[in-house]
This record gives C-alpha cells, structure tokens and sequence, in this order.
C-alpha cells in the first residue's frame, strides 16, 4: 500500500516527501514505541477511545510518553484524513521514543514523535489460507500483548508465508498452543459456541477481537476465550481470523488441510459487527459536525 499524498508529524500535516526524522533517533533504531492502525470510515476513525487506551496502556509499559491528549491527536488525524481527502482508507498512528541508549542524536525537540499517515485499504480477497509458525510467541514475556514497532519477525514471517502460497501464518507460543496470526486475531465456531484464544496465551488485544467479545454475541451465538492447539483449528465447524482493516475473513486451509466452512456462525457475528461499527461512525459523524 503506497501512503498518501500527506502525513501528520507533532501536529502539523506535511507533504510525505519532507524530511523529518533524524539519525540518531532512538525510537527508529531499536524499534522502541507503539502504534495502531485505524479503519477510517466516511471520514472519521472507528473506535478510536479504545484504540488509543491499547496505545497509552502499550506505552506504559515501555516507557514510551504519549505525546499529547487523545482528543487532540483525533483532531490532528481529521485533519489529515480531509487534508488528503481520502474518507475511506486505513490509518497508521506511530509514537516513536527519541531519547534513550547509547545512540540517541540531537534534534529531538520532544521526548516523543507522533506520526500518522493514511494509504488505500487493501483487498484482502474472500477467505484465507494460513501456514503455522511453531515458537513463534513466548506468551510469558511481559511484552508479549504489547504493540510495539519492533515488528520485523512478523513481516518476515508473513513474507516467508507468502512466499510459501499462503496468505498469513498461525503463529504458535512455546507450549504449542494457537497465539494469533502475524497482523490478526483467529476464532473458531464449533456449533453457536465461538472461541478466541486468551491474552495469556500471547495474542495481542485486536480492536475487532475487543469488540467482538464485548459485543458481538448475536442469535444465541457465545464469544468466549479459550486455549486453542492446532487439532482445534482443524476440526472446528469454521475458523476466521479478524483485524481492523479484514472484519470477520473466513480460512479455507490451514497448512495444507482444507477446512469446513459452514459461515452460518461468521455471518450471524459479522452482521452484528457491521451494525456496530456503523452505529460508532455515524456517532462520530455527528460529533465532528457539531465542532
């Protein structure tokens, strides 16, 4: 996805050709900050309270400052969205750490930069084939649920997948147990029951996950948590995967096995979901006219 014509820096919207960023930059170097990635709809973000509670959360962690007030950055990124007049598209937001280490620079006039900039949505077609990944979470790392941008193993693992004729890779933490995938959550639908494996297994808590489990029962349908191994994937009644910019994707195949894809229950969640995410945009819709 190639970024659009312009990106917000600390508050100013430039042109994505200006240069900014500065070697000695910490955050850059070592991969030491926190990001999010906003689905934006009819010009405004979804769900953008609980994608920056995930990043202040991250940052504490880390020990990363958030820049600047949640209600401020929405602003700053309402702008870019109108600045690059893409009311559709998918939204990056990166604060990146300046100062710390042995190889921090000069030109940090803050502790923080605040980066966000916009590309078209990709495709990402009508199901999925997934690869596995073995080891590939240590779900006992305190860093394990976290964010961060150090993100190299997963475009790595992903590439390797696709290299392979998959689309994504199940990634698996050190006891064998189902984690999530390189950039999604997984679910699995056995009869109206739908099962998610929990944060103590390594996942990172998805946004689509977060709603889905707080309100995406629908029809006598449960969502719930619960550790899954790969047997699990294989003889479920139909497995999906979720994040911001895919919704509810069904898998067609997982390491080579076919699987069973009745969609009965996906579809059932997924117009639940929808009804949301419509109900959220129209109300920040309504907000932002008001300003």
């Amino acid at each position: 996805m190639a970024i659009h014509a312009h990106f917000l820096h600390n508050g100013r919207i430039l042109d994505s050709g200006t240069p900014v960023l500065f070697a000695g930059q910490i955050g850059l170097l070592a991969g030491w900050g926190v990001f999010t990635t906003l689905r934006i709809a009819r010009g405004v973000p979804f769900a953008w309270e609980r994608h920056w509670a995930r990043m202040e959360r991250d940052a504490r962690l880390l020990n990363v400052s958030m820049p600047a007030k949640a209600s401020d950055v929405e602003r700053d990124v309402l702008r870019l969205i109108e600045a690059n007049g893409r009311p559709d598209c998918t939204c990056r937001v990166v604060v990146v750490r300046n100062r710390g280490g042995m190889w921090e620079g000069p030109g940090a006039e803050s502790g923080t930069d605040l980066i966000a900039l916009t590309a078209d949505s990709k495709e990402w077609g009508e199901s999925v084939r997934l690869g596995i990944q073995p080891n590939a979470r240590f779900a006992a790392n305190e860093f394990a649920g976290a964010k961060i941008l150090s993100w190299g193993q997963n475009l790595t693992w992903a590439e390797r997948a696709q290299s392979q004729g998959y689309d994504e890779v199940v990634l698996l933490n050190e006891r064998g147990q189902v984690a999530e995938c390189t950039s999604a959550n997984i679910f699995v639908a056995s009869g109206s029951d739908v099962f998610t494996p929990p944060l103590a297994d390594g996942c990172l808590p998805g946004i689509t996950r977060e709603v889905l489990l707080e309100q995406g029962q629908a029809d006598g349908v449960r969502i719930m948590e619960r550790s899954l191994y790969p047997d699990d994937l294989y003889s479920a009644d139909e497995v999906f995967i979720t994040s911001t910019t895919r919704d509810l994707l069904p898998v067609r195949e997982i390491a080579g096995r076919q699987l069973r894809q009745s969609g009965h229950v996906r579809q059932k969640i997924t117009t639940a979901f929808r009804a949301f995410v419509d109900r959220d945009i129209s109300g920040r819709r309504l907000a932002a006219a008001s300003r």
